[in-house]
């Protein structure tokens, strides 16, 4: 039996990005925050709302195409960028920054503006770029430590008692009966459990994932028997979409214990992997309880509360998470980007 085989923590890269111009969510925030300038800027020359609103408007027409500007110079020179150490990141990023100033305020050359202030605009511009920067990194910091207890609380609400007890005891029972059965039970638990306190890394392959959940799925279907109907429809092509480690492990238990489990006739559990543009889809679809089936405890909601969080930690907006009852089933959605292909070797 093939082990499943955590993945190797992933050394510190010698050469670091300061910050990555290309992420969807800093393209966002990065027009959002300079939006937010230009409109707290026009107030200061506006006498009336009417006045706000076109100062904002004209500042807009040049501060917009500026931004732009900086993010799509940002994301051409990222491997260049990268090369540098962090002080010439941040001399770059804020020279990108004055450069995308004074573009601005050609933009407001060209529309006719009587006075257009060269000077300031090269020095807003290279001040914004600073503090945007200087955001970007603060946030790649502050996410290390959440990813850590993420860990920790995600494997403390992960790795409960009464699964391994459940475990242990079909086990024993088909110790005498079936020995091969419970020697592949005990491998599938040790290999669980081995995964699970591995060295921290922070990210795995979907394939990987699905693996992990086949092996616990394996462990609870001799439990539950014909009471657990499971179907899998993977699409192997998005297979090495990232994912952050113990994700899909915690959606399953989930679903066994507040689905499967207090149904007296058992229930059926899907697991659905499909691609979609540069998008891979993750489904895990449950039946939920009759309703004179006895209701499990309401819980907490923090394994689903810890893969929201852990898919922001890795993908930022480019990740998305949803989880609601449909027509009698509990279904979980999730969608992470598909890695960059590498070029193709002539």
């Amino acid at each position: 039996m093939r082990l499943i085989t955590p993945p190797p923590a992933r050394p510190v890269p010698r050469q670091t990005l300061v910050f990555d111009a290309c992420s969807v969510g800093v393209v966002l925030r990065a027009v959002l925050f300079v939006q937010v300038v230009v409109a707290t800027a026009a107030l200061y020359g506006s006498d009336n709302m009417l006045e706000w609103v076109s100062t904002t408007a004209l500042l807009t027409s040049a501060s917009l195409p500026g931004t732009l500007v900086w993010l799509i110079a940002a994301c051409s020179l990222k491997h260049q960028l990268q090369r540098m150490d962090m002080r010439g990141q941040y001399l770059a990023g804020v020279l990108l920054g004055a450069l995308a100033g004074i573009y601005a305020c050609a933009m407001l050359y060209f529309i006719g503006l009587d006075k257009t202030p060269w000077l300031a605009s090269a020095v807003t511009g290279g001040l914004l770029a600073a503090l945007l920067v200087t955001a970007l990194v603060l946030r790649a910091r502050g996410s290390t430590p959440a990813q850590t207890q993420a860990r920790l609380t995600e494997l403390q609400s992960r790795i409960r008692p009464h699964f391994l007890f459940n475990t242990l005891n079909s086990a024993i029972a088909l110790v005498r009966a079936e020995p091969a059965k419970a020697e592949a039970l005990l491998e599938d638990l040790s290999d669980l459990f081995r995964y699970a306190l591995a060295e921290p890394h922070t990210s795995t392959t979907l394939a990987q994932e699905i693996e992990l959940a086949q092996r616990y799925l394996s462990i609870e279907k001799v439990r539950f028997d014909e009471r657990l109907q499971i179907q899998w429809q993977l699409d192997e092509s998005v297979h090495d979409a990232l994912l952050p480690p113990l994700l899909l492990q915690p959606l399953v238990e989930n679903a066994i214990r507040h689905g499967i489990e207090p149904n007296p006739r058992g229930g059926k559990l899907q697991v659905r992997t499909e691609r979609r543009g540069q998008q891979a889809l993750i489904y895990i679809i449950n039946t939920l309880p009759d309703a004179d089936a006895a209701q499990p405890s309401p819980g907490h909601g923090m394994a689903l509360e810890n893969v929201r969080d852990h898919l922001s930690l890795l993908h930022d907006l480019q990740g998305s998470f949803s989880a609601r009852q449909r027509q009698g089933f509990f279904v979980v959605r999730l969608s992470v980007p598909l890695p960059d292909q590498p070029p193709s070797k002539p």
